[in-house]
Protein backbone atom coordinates (compact mmCIF):
# COMPACT_ATOMS: atom_id res chain seq x y z
CA UNK A 1 0.00 0.00 0.00
CA UNK A 2 0.79 3.39 -0.83
CA UNK A 3 1.42 5.80 2.51
CA UNK A 4 -2.49 7.34 2.01
CA UNK A 5 -3.26 3.27 2.32
CA UNK A 6 -4.39 3.63 -1.34
CA UNK A 7 -4.08 -0.20 -2.91
CA UNK A 8 -1.37 0.54 -6.00
CA UNK A 9 -2.57 -1.00 -9.38
CA UNK A 10 0.99 -3.63 -9.30
CA UNK A 11 -0.27 -4.54 -5.67
CA UNK A 12 -4.10 -5.01 -6.44
CA UNK A 13 -2.83 -7.04 -9.44
CA UNK A 14 -0.64 -9.24 -7.62
CA UNK A 15 -3.56 -9.79 -5.08
CA UNK A 16 -6.18 -10.89 -7.67
CA UNK A 17 -3.26 -13.25 -9.62
CA UNK A 18 -3.30 -15.00 -5.73
CA UNK A 19 -6.70 -15.33 -5.82
CA UNK A 20 -6.67 -16.33 -9.34
CA UNK A 21 -3.82 -19.10 -8.39
CA UNK A 22 -6.83 -20.27 -5.30
CA UNK A 23 -9.21 -21.04 -7.38
CA UNK A 24 -9.08 -24.69 -7.44
CA UNK A 25 -8.91 -24.43 -3.12
CA UNK A 26 -12.09 -22.80 -2.48
CA UNK A 27 -15.62 -23.25 -2.69
CA UNK A 28 -17.12 -21.67 -6.06
CA UNK A 29 -18.95 -19.05 -3.97
CA UNK A 30 -16.07 -18.52 -1.45
CA UNK A 31 -14.04 -17.79 -4.95
CA UNK A 32 -16.41 -15.39 -6.67
CA UNK A 33 -17.15 -13.38 -3.26
CA UNK A 34 -12.80 -13.35 -2.84
CA UNK A 35 -13.09 -11.43 -6.60
CA UNK A 36 -16.36 -9.81 -5.46
CA UNK A 37 -13.96 -7.76 -2.69
CA UNK A 38 -11.54 -7.04 -5.06
CA UNK A 39 -13.12 -5.61 -7.70
CA UNK A 40 -15.14 -3.76 -5.06
CA UNK A 41 -12.14 -1.76 -4.61
CA UNK A 42 -12.16 -0.41 -8.31
CA UNK A 43 -13.95 2.71 -9.49
CA UNK A 44 -17.30 2.58 -10.27
CA UNK A 45 -18.63 1.74 -13.55
CA UNK A 46 -15.17 -0.05 -14.18
CA UNK A 47 -14.37 -2.31 -17.30
CA UNK A 48 -12.05 -4.39 -15.48
CA UNK A 49 -14.41 -5.03 -12.30
CA UNK A 50 -16.76 -6.27 -14.84
CA UNK A 51 -14.29 -8.49 -16.83
CA UNK A 52 -13.19 -10.30 -13.62
CA UNK A 53 -16.71 -10.72 -12.57
CA UNK A 54 -17.33 -12.38 -15.40
CA UNK A 55 -14.25 -14.32 -15.68
CA UNK A 56 -15.23 -15.61 -12.13
CA UNK A 57 -18.65 -16.53 -13.07
CA UNK A 58 -16.91 -18.65 -16.33
CA UNK A 59 -14.61 -20.57 -14.24
CA UNK A 60 -17.18 -21.28 -12.02
CA UNK A 61 -19.18 -22.99 -14.77
CA UNK A 62 -22.16 -20.31 -14.64
CA UNK A 63 -22.06 -18.98 -18.19
CA UNK A 64 -25.91 -17.52 -17.96
CA UNK A 65 -24.32 -14.90 -15.46
CA UNK A 66 -20.78 -14.44 -17.23
CA UNK A 67 -22.32 -13.60 -20.55
CA UNK A 68 -23.93 -10.37 -19.60
CA UNK A 69 -20.85 -8.99 -17.68
CA UNK A 70 -18.78 -9.77 -20.48
CA UNK A 71 -20.70 -7.54 -22.68
CA UNK A 72 -20.53 -5.19 -19.87
CA UNK A 73 -16.71 -4.84 -20.34
CA UNK A 74 -15.97 -4.60 -23.40
CA UNK A 75 -18.92 -1.90 -23.89
CA UNK A 76 -17.19 -0.05 -21.09
CA UNK A 77 -13.91 -0.13 -23.29
CA UNK A 78 -11.88 -2.86 -21.78
CA UNK A 79 -8.62 -2.81 -23.65
CA UNK A 80 -5.56 -4.49 -24.39
CA UNK A 81 -5.05 -8.56 -23.70
CA UNK A 82 -8.38 -8.18 -21.17
CA UNK A 83 -10.52 -7.30 -23.96
CA UNK A 84 -9.30 -9.99 -26.37
CA UNK A 85 -10.07 -12.86 -23.09
CA UNK A 86 -13.39 -11.07 -22.88
CA UNK A 87 -14.42 -11.74 -26.40
CA UNK A 88 -13.35 -14.98 -25.88
CA UNK A 89 -15.18 -15.56 -22.99
CA UNK A 90 -18.25 -14.17 -24.48
CA UNK A 91 -17.62 -16.33 -27.58
CA UNK A 92 -17.34 -19.48 -25.14
CA UNK A 93 -20.74 -18.55 -22.93
CA UNK A 94 -22.53 -17.67 -25.55
CA UNK A 95 -21.90 -21.54 -26.65
CA UNK A 96 -22.44 -22.89 -23.55
CA UNK A 97 -26.05 -21.30 -23.56
CA UNK A 98 -27.01 -22.60 -26.93
CA UNK A 99 -26.07 -19.47 -28.62
CA UNK A 100 -23.64 -20.84 -30.95
CA UNK A 101 -24.16 -18.87 -34.01
CA UNK A 102 -23.47 -15.73 -32.25
CA UNK A 103 -19.82 -17.12 -31.05
CA UNK A 104 -19.50 -18.00 -34.76
CA UNK A 105 -19.48 -14.38 -35.55
CA UNK A 106 -17.93 -12.77 -32.39
CA UNK A 107 -14.75 -14.69 -33.22
CA UNK A 108 -14.91 -14.62 -36.89
CA UNK A 109 -14.84 -11.00 -36.39
CA UNK A 110 -12.21 -11.00 -33.55
CA UNK A 111 -9.74 -13.02 -35.98
CA UNK A 112 -9.87 -9.61 -38.53
CA UNK A 113 -8.68 -7.66 -35.33
CA UNK A 114 -5.17 -8.71 -34.94
CA UNK A 115 -2.58 -11.35 -34.04
CA UNK A 116 -1.79 -12.02 -30.77
CA UNK A 117 -0.72 -14.93 -28.37
CA UNK A 118 -4.66 -15.47 -27.55
CA UNK A 119 -4.87 -16.84 -31.34
CA UNK A 120 -5.16 -20.29 -30.56
CA UNK A 121 -7.53 -19.33 -27.99
CA UNK A 122 -10.10 -17.81 -30.82
CA UNK A 123 -9.12 -20.58 -33.03
CA UNK A 124 -10.05 -23.70 -30.93
CA UNK A 125 -13.23 -21.88 -29.65
CA UNK A 126 -14.40 -21.06 -33.19
CA UNK A 127 -13.34 -24.93 -34.10
CA UNK A 128 -16.07 -25.69 -31.04
CA UNK A 129 -18.46 -23.31 -32.41
CA UNK A 130 -18.41 -24.08 -36.09
CA UNK A 131 -18.95 -27.87 -34.74
CA UNK A 132 -22.02 -26.85 -32.92
CA UNK A 133 -23.55 -24.85 -35.92
CA UNK A 134 -22.99 -27.91 -38.38
CA UNK A 135 -19.69 -26.37 -40.13
CA UNK A 136 -17.26 -29.45 -38.98
CA UNK A 137 -15.20 -29.16 -42.20
CA UNK A 138 -14.51 -25.52 -41.11
CA UNK A 139 -13.79 -26.35 -37.84
CA UNK A 140 -11.36 -28.94 -38.33
CA UNK A 141 -9.60 -26.17 -40.79
CA UNK A 142 -9.59 -23.98 -38.26
CA UNK A 143 -8.00 -26.57 -36.00
CA UNK A 144 -5.02 -27.82 -38.21
CA UNK A 145 -4.60 -24.26 -39.11
CA UNK A 146 -4.12 -23.45 -35.70
CA UNK A 147 -2.56 -26.71 -34.63
CA UNK A 148 0.07 -26.38 -37.71
CA UNK A 149 2.04 -22.85 -36.57
CA UNK A 150 3.50 -25.25 -33.50
CA UNK A 151 4.76 -28.33 -35.42
CA UNK A 152 8.39 -29.36 -35.75
CA UNK A 153 7.69 -30.19 -39.10
CA UNK A 154 4.69 -30.00 -42.06
CA UNK A 155 4.13 -26.55 -41.27
CA UNK A 156 3.26 -25.78 -44.68
CA UNK A 157 1.45 -28.98 -45.75
CA UNK A 158 -0.36 -28.77 -42.68
CA UNK A 159 -1.79 -25.33 -43.48
CA UNK A 160 -2.39 -26.28 -47.15
CA UNK A 161 -4.36 -29.06 -46.06
CA UNK A 162 -6.20 -27.07 -43.82
CA UNK A 163 -7.37 -24.57 -46.66
CA UNK A 164 -8.18 -27.45 -48.80
CA UNK A 165 -10.91 -28.47 -46.52
CA UNK A 166 -12.97 -25.36 -47.09
CA UNK A 167 -11.80 -24.21 -50.71
CA UNK A 168 -13.80 -25.50 -53.29
CA UNK A 169 -12.18 -28.78 -55.66
CA UNK A 170 -9.41 -26.40 -58.02
CA UNK A 171 -9.37 -29.80 -60.27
Amino acid sequence: MCEAGIVTEDEWERRLAAAWASLGEREESEFRGVIEGLVAELPEGSAVAAFERACSFDSTGDSGRAVPLNRQALERGLVGERRRRAVIQLASSLRNVGRSRESVELLTDELGRGSDHLDDAVATVLALALTDVGREREAVSVAVGALARHLPRYQRSMANYARALVEPDQG
